[in-house]
């Protein structure tokens, strides 16, 4: 049962591969196809991290998440390395869990 949907599964990711391989570079070339492209990997990421902070299952949830990601949020934008980044949301998180 399971292997018609893997070879199912399958098909689609090559014809989809496919389809990106023979776009015309005349329509890569655009400035707006460019443009919309380079965000949007920023918005698939901004997207997987609102699912993974506020939801739980099938339920929106606030908890400790939300701090952490918060922190790492400001530390971002005040230009702190990845990994410090990494580590204050982890902290801020495990802090928030232990005191709740």
């Amino acid at each position: 049962m399971i292997w018609p949907a893997v070879l199912v599964g399958a098909a689609a990711c090559y014809a989809l591969k496919l389809v990106g391989v023979s776009v015309p570079d005349r329509v890569l070339a655009e400035p707006r196809v460019q443009r919309i492209a380079g965000l949007l990997p920023v918005a698939l990421l901004a997207a997987l991290i609102g699912l993974q902070t506020l939801t739980l299952g099938e339920s929106i949830v606030l908890d400790a998440r939300v701090p952490g990601v918060a922190v790492a949020i400001v530390a971002r934008w005040r230009r702190a390395p990845f990994l410090i980044v990494v580590g204050l949301a982890c902290a801020t998180t495990a802090l928030v869990r232990a005191l709740a």
